[in-house]
Order: C-alpha cells, then sequence, then structure tokens
C-alpha cells in the first residue's frame, strides 16, 4: 500500500491564531511515521459563505469557483484527515463549518480525527465536530488530543512544549492510520466492483 495521505486542516483563521503551533506539532508527528501529510491552512483557500444552489452531495461538475474547486480537489486527494479545531463560544469556528459544508463526496468513507484547544481543551467542538463527520460519511476515531488551557503552558516567547501531549498524539494518530487503511482497502475494493 503507498503511504497513507493524510490533510492536516487548520481550522483557525483569525489573527494571532494559536492553532499554528497544534497543527504544525501534528505535521511533524504523522510526518516522522512515515505518512505523505500536507497542512491545509484555510487561509489559503478563502471560500465564499456556502450559497450553491444544490447540495454538495447532488453536485455533478466541478464548482466553478477557483478556492472552491482547489479545496475539494485537495480534500478529494486525501486518506484520512486530522482537524485543529478552535473551541469559540463553545462550539468550532464558522471558516471550518463553512469548508467542511462545501465538501461532498471527497469526505465519503475517510476517518478524521481532531486536535481541540481552549478552555476545555477544544472539547466541545471536537463533540460537534464528531456529529457533523457522521452525517458527512466520514468515520470520526475515539482519540483526540486535547489542549486544555494552552495559554498556560506557553512560554514567554509564545511558544507551548508539546512533550506532556505526545503520548495523546502517538495514540490518535495510530489510531487513524488504522482506520486509514482499512476504509483505504474498503474503498478501494468497492472501486474495482464498479
Amino acid at each position: 500500500m503507498d503511504a497513507l495521505k493524510i490533510k492536516v486542516i487548520l481550522g483557525s483563521t483569525r489573527q494571532q491564531r494559536f492553532g499554528e503551533q497544534p497543527a504544525k506539532w501534528i505535521f511533524e508527528k504523522a510526518k516522522a511515521k512515515g505518512l505523505d501529510v500536507e497542512l491545509l491552512d484555510l487561509r489559503d483557500y478563502p471560500l465564499p459563505f456556502f450559497d450553491e444552489p444544490v447540495s454538495p452531495s447532488m453536485i455533478k461538475e466541478p464548482y466553478a469557483e477557483p478556492n472552491v474547486a482547489k479545496w475539494t480537489a485537495k480534500i478529494a486527494e486525501a486518506d484520512a484527515f486530522v482537524m485543529i479545531a478552535a473551541e469559540y463560544n463553545h462550539g468550532y469556528t464558522a471558516v471550518l463549518k463553512n469548508a467542511i459544508d462545501y465538501v461532498g463526496k471527497e469526505w465519503h468513507k475517510k476517518p478524521v480525527a481532531f486536535v481541540g484547544y481552549g478552555s476545555v481543551g477544544g472539547g466541545r467542538a471536537v463533540e460537534q465536530l464528531r456529529e457533523v463527520a457522521i452525517e458527512t460519511q466520514m468515520a470520526p476515531v475515539r482519540n483526540a488530543v486535547h489542549l486544555t488551557n494552552f495559554w498556560g503552558l506557553l512560554d514567554e516567547k509564545g511558544a507551548m512544549n508539546f512533550s506532556s501531549f505526545e503520548g495523546a498524539g502517538d495514540g490518535m494518530l495510530d489510531q487513524l492510520v488504522w482506520w486509514a487503511k482499512a476504509l483505504k482497502t474498503a474503498r478501494d475494493a468497492d472501486a474495482v466492483q464498479s
């Protein structure tokens, strides 16, 4: 089996966001495991608010809007995802929801894991994202990384030491890889039968 293609999705676009630190950390951990990993920053995909005339599950042709077409093509390449989920007001970000909503079949039958951050480690955002993942036919894995009270763990330069989260990160990625292999095998079998 070729190296699994993992997309790490940075789900916040706000100024001075913390999300870049856990995104780069989990990216490097995935790379060290021999995975074909790519960081997708939603700042690089400035999507308009979803207002298409039909649901993404009904779209037959690629989107005409260039950033949306580029985004859906990137999602189609993936075997699995890690979403970096900031928690704002007890939920996940609007830009992440919009990015999810633009995609249809490209999410289907692929696992997703979460790295959450916020006052309770992004736990509420992650739980809400699990429900959205199921509706979009992704398979959310059980293990996640929850960076609780991250602002109290920053050094004088604003950098975080992730050493106390290494075990959680490894466990999450190992689970994601297991599911990614299983679901890729199943998708490949379906493609042969079609």
